[in-house]
């Protein structure tokens, strides 16, 4: 018997699910319907999430592509849909996350009259995506889904865009899926290694920076490895805490916004700098001050998947472009111990488990005990979440990561993002506990997905820091503008009432000593679950009081 004849739209999904999507992420839209029917006969094996908007989608593909290491999908709609999902491109390509963007657009025969939501989307997306393209040609529907996929992971992870013509869709495709593509593998060469043993062993104040995404857990085995075996103090970079136990002897803290003084004064006084992931950010740098380019005081092997990165800011003493896992590997089998910076590293963790000890505060719920509480109490394997906002910085002090992939933050300071993270990482990993910590600002901005939530089980924890103003530019307005408040201040709603409006339990917390109580409440409650925080806006970072500002 002939093959039943498959349009572009089945084709589609047929690659999806040789490449092994499990779910897909979306907002409906009529430019895609044919895609929306071709995804309901296979139910059994790509679930679709149905999202409230789609900026939330499109976290949500990003948080699954974080997750798993393939690349989350994500459907929207033309116009509108794109352009709204187009704060989860930007998000995945400073993340470096694999995702791909579907977008339904206007029929073939009706571009460049301004059609109905018409967008140029390689125009729009180029500067935002690794990749962006129009499927034309259903035969080729195959060829550009896989390579999408070989886009997304190889190098430096990232976001790829296909825009799909509504009409094209409902055509016949005589292309097949080619096959599941796995990411290409790329080792350092030999002579690589052994300049970087030499160079290690010329130092007397080494640090280990380390970042970037596309790790297994073998090559982060790998890695501590190589630490362990040479007694070498390690950094994680901006929200990539989760790369190595925070409690290992070993760990020295992570470099961010706000980072410890005394981890910045290590950085700043090594001889010697292994990078290894990173691409070395604004974030990650403190404003370029850390490590100045173009040629940093320090040595610098810098080792990265994208050799595009290597020399982009920095000029290394030692560039490696090789995938991160290779790189650990081989890096597993160097050896070269100092007894001088063994004992610095054992000063180096003193300095992080002084760091995170709790402040006091004087006035509302002291955020510093709620996370110290968070570090007792979830078991090892949850998943941490959050947006933007200076709320974020008593999470990434106070909490102490143990396992990798538990923490789900956006290096891009996208504010919205923790919510529809948490989402995906509880649909994904159905049973491992995961809380999103949230400001105000940040929630409201992607709340409606507690609606998600509901429809589909995921219970997450949701803790809102609820202090009546954009914290982080309140602060920086204080310093800068002291005595003139303009545009920081918000007034919120009842967050208790929204959150049970949603089928959440929700409940308040106005003094540090109920929040014990309250989470386990909310751990009980078998639903999604809102914990409100009244916290003072004058304690507006850790050791930070708005009025001295």
């Amino acid at each position: 018997m002939a093959e039943t004849v498959r349009t572009a739209a089945q084709r589609l999904v047929d690659c999806l699910i040789a490449q092994g999507a499990t779910h897909a992420f979306c907002v409906p839209g009529e430019s895609y319907l044919a895609v929306l029917d071709a995804l309901h006969d296979v139910q059994d094996r790509i679930r679709l999430i149905t999202c409230r908007h789609e900026a939330g989608a499109a976290n949500m593909a990003g948080a699954y592509g974080t997750l798993t290491g393939r690349p989350g999908i994500c459907f929207v709609t033309r116009g509108p849909g794109a352009t709204q999902a187009a704060i989860g491109v930007h998000t995945a390509r400073q993340d470096s996350m694999p995702m791909i963007l579907f977008i339904g657009q206007v029929a073939r025969r009706d571009r460049d009259r301004e059609a109905f939501q018409e967008v140029d989307y390689r125009q729009m997306f180029t500067p935002l995506a690794k990749w962006v393209a129009e499927v034309d040609d259903p035969d080729r529907m195959a060829e550009y889904v896989d390579r999408a996929y070989a886009v997304a992971m190889n190098g430096r992870p990232g976001p790829v865009v296909l825009a799909l013509p509504e009409d094209m869709l409902t055509e016949p495709s005589a292309g097949t899926a080619i096959g599941r593509v796995e990411p290409a593998v790329a080792a350092p060469a030999p002579a690589s290694i052994e300049r970087l043993r030499v160079l290690l062993a010329e130092s007397r104040r080494p640090l280990v920076l380390l970042g970037g995404s596309g790790w297994s857990e073998e090559g982060l085995a790998s890695l501590k490895i190589f630490v362990e075996a040479n007694r070498l103090p390690v950094a994680t970079t901006f929200r990539r805490k989760s790369l190595f136990d925070n409690t290992h002897p070993n760990y020295a803290g992570d470099l961010g916004i706000g980072p410890n003084p005394k981890l910045a004064e290590r950085v700043r006084q090594a001889d010697l700098l292994l990078v290894v992931g990173s691409r070395l950010s604004e974030m990650t740098t403190s404003g370029y001050t850390l490590i100045e380019p173009p040629v940093p005081r320090q040595r610098l092997i810098h080792i990265h998947a994208d050799p595009n990165e290597l020399g982009k800011v920095y000029q290394p003493t030692l560039g490696i472009a090789a995938s991160l896992n290779e790189a650990a590997h081989a890096l597993a089998a160097v050896r070269v111990v100092s007894a001088l910076w063994a004992e610095e590293t054992m000063r180096a963790h003193a300095d992080y488990l002084e760091w995170v000890k709790p402040v006091a505060v004087e006035e509302g719920v002291n955020l510093a005990e709620v996370m110290a509480h968070l570090d007792r109490v979830l078991p090892p394997d949850a998943i941490l979440t959050n947006g933007a906002g200076n709320f974020a910085a008593w999470l990434h002090r106070f909490y102490q990561h143990r396992r990798y992939r538990t923490q789900l933050a956006p290096t891009s300071g996208a504010m919205g993002y923790g919510v529809p993270a948490a989402v995906a990482a509880r649909i994904v990993h159905p049973e491992r506990t995961v809380v999103c910590i949230a400001g105000d600002g940040d929630f409201l901005m992607s709340g409606q997905e507690l609606a998600t939530a509901a429809q589909y089980g995921a219970n997450i924890i949701v803790i809102i820091a609820n202090n009546g103003v954009y914290g982080t530019i309140r602060m920086h307005q204080a310093r800068e503008y002291p005595g003139r408040v303009s545009g920081t201040v918000i007034a919120n709603p009842d967050f208790v009432a929204l959150g049970a409006s949603f089928g959440c339990h929700a409940t308040r917390v106005e003094r540090t000593e109920d929040f014990p109580a309250a989470f386990e409440a909310a751990r009980a409650s078998n639903r999604p679950a809102l914990v409100e925080l009244m916290v003072s806006p004058r304690h507006i970072a850790p050791n930070k009081i708005l009025t001295d500002l």
